[in-house]
């Protein structure tokens, strides 16, 4: 009998620091440790253009047991990648250093056109279907847009309007108010102005923590299906709730509990821009699409 291989990616993204541990078996993916670290990057960057010192620690920190929780976990190797909040600052090389030689961790800085492919790798294991699909992840930094058709990418942006990112340039504070939504949808919309993709796909399918935060706020039967109606109530709702009362209405965490109402906003205007009324969210992602890039030979993991 062969056995499951068990793999590990890390990601440090724009909003989480986020460890997936998993088993593999024909083209199975079966989660073993799925666990993440909030530390709001994208917002941070907006803000200071660079990863604090007293961040840059606690991403270390977050690494290494990392590192060790996949040991144990029967993982032999570990891929780590960084996205846009890390892409983003000026001081990423010196970081990345820093993980190296405190922890001996080799991160990949991937670009978004490779964050769009592992997503998409990703979200086939739940989300297959009919083709032109547009491929949506909203992350704290930015969003990655992407046309596919039968599983292969034909046009891709990247553009700066993750949650943090949008939190830091509207100075969104609970509760908020309708100048608050509008000035973020202008910053939405005047992004979209440099986004040039045929508006011909047939569905939309959605990945990543923004996306999920938002099914689980408004869907905790379960039901992936997101319609735009729901989207703009959820607006309506978190532009006059305090961050405490949102948790409370929507069973949510305080840390994703800051990201609907931006969220909220980017996913509809991303759905009004490509003339979608609804989305399919995905239970899958990057970190799966880096797993099964692993179980190929794709990628070359740091050893443990």
């Amino acid at each position: 009998m062969v056995m499951p291989y068990v793999l590990a990616a890390v990601d440090i993204g724009s909003n989480t620091t986020h460890l997936l541990v998993a088993s593999v078996d024909n083209g199975a993916v079966k989660r073993l440790t799925n666990e993440s670290d909030w530390l709001s990057l994208g917002e941070i960057v907006s803000r200071t253009g660079e990863i604090p010192n007293a961040t840059a620690e606690r991403i270390i920190q977050s690494l290494d047991a990392f590192k060790k929780r996949a040991k144990v976990n029967g993982a032999t190797g570990v891929y780590a990648f960084a996205t846009e909040a890390m892409r983003s600052a000026r001081n990423h090389v010196e970081l990345l250093d820093r993980i190296k030689d405190r922890i001996g961790l080799q991160v990949d800085i991937i670009s978004p056109q490779r964050e769009a492919e592992l997503s998409l790798k990703g979200v086939a294991l739940d989300s297959l279907g009919p083709s032109p699909m547009l491929l949506i992840e909203v992350g704290g930094g930015s969003a990655q847009i992407a046309r596919c058709v039968d599983g292969q990418i034909t046009h891709e942006c990247s553009l700066p309007i993750g949650t943090g990112r949008l939190i830091a340039q509207a100075s969104v504070v609970y509760p908020s108010n309708e100048v608050t939504a509008h000035r973020i949808e202008e910053i939405i919309h005047s992004a979209l102005d440099a986004c040039e993709m045929p508006q011909d796909t047939v569905r939309a399918v959605v990945s990543g923590g923004v996306a999920r935060g938002l099914w689980r706020a408004l869907h905790p039967d379960g039901d992936r299906v997101l319609s735009i109606e729901e989207l703009r109530y959820l607006t309506w709702a978190a532009t006059r709730l305090t961050v405490d009362e949102i948790c409370a209405r929507f069973n949510v965490k305080t840390k994703r509990a800051s990201t609907l109402l931006p969220g909220s906003i980017v996913y509809r205007c991303l759905l009004e821009r490509f003339e979608h009324r609804e989305m399919l969210v995905s239970q899958y992602g990057v970190r799966e699409g880096a797993v099964l890039e692993l179980k190929d030979g794709n990628i070359v993991p740091c050893p443990l």
